[in-house]
This record gives structure tokens, C-alpha cells and sequence, in this order.
């Protein structure tokens, strides 16, 4: 195992998801009285286990036809077009 790359992999997304909506609508679940920390836990933890497994599936399929410079590039271009979106209707 790459420890380099895991700990890369481990900030990059810790810190692309504190603040993100995935933690607002965590947070707003928790927050109600009746419902159970740990199964609002367990629910976050899960989604988001299987949103990273598509990714790194769709991750593999693009790596064999792009090169990771284009990806990186396309991923770039990607996100400042809905950081522009954002801004323009907001």
C-alpha cells in the first residue's frame, strides 16, 4: 500500500467534504431529536463508501482511454464551470 498516496487521497477528500452538503444534510439529520446518531452515521458513512467505489469504478474506465493529464484537466475545467454557475445564478 502507497502510504503517500493514502494520506493525499484521505486529505484531499476530508477537506473537499467539511462544509459540503453532505455534511449540512448530515448535520440537519442528526440534529432532529428522534433519530439515532448512529444510524444517521452509519446511513452518511455508507453513501458516501458507495459514491467513492463509483467513483474509483468510473475512475479506472476513463484512466484506460484518457490520459490522467486530460482527466485532470477536464476535471479542472469542470469545476470552475460550476464554481462560474454558482456565482452567475446566485
Amino acid at each position: 500500500m502507497d502510504l503517500k498516496l493514502l494520506v493525499t487521497v484521505f486529505t484531499t477528500v476530508f477537506l473537499a467534504e467539511i462544509a459540503d452538503k453532505t455534511q449540512v444534510a448530515t448535520l440537519l439529520y442528526a440534529s432532529e431529536p428522534g433519530n439515532s446518531r448512529f444510524t444517521v452515521f452509519l446511513g452518511a458513512a455508507a453513501a458516501l463508501v458507495a459514491a467513492s467505489a463509483m467513483a474509483v469504478f468510473a475512475g479506472a474506465l476513463v484512466g484506460r482511454w484518457l490520459d490522467p493529464r486530460t482527466v485532470s484537466w477536464i476535471a479542472g475545467a469542470a469545476f470552475i464551470g460550476v464554481g462560474i454557475w454558482v456565482l452567475v445564478t446566485a
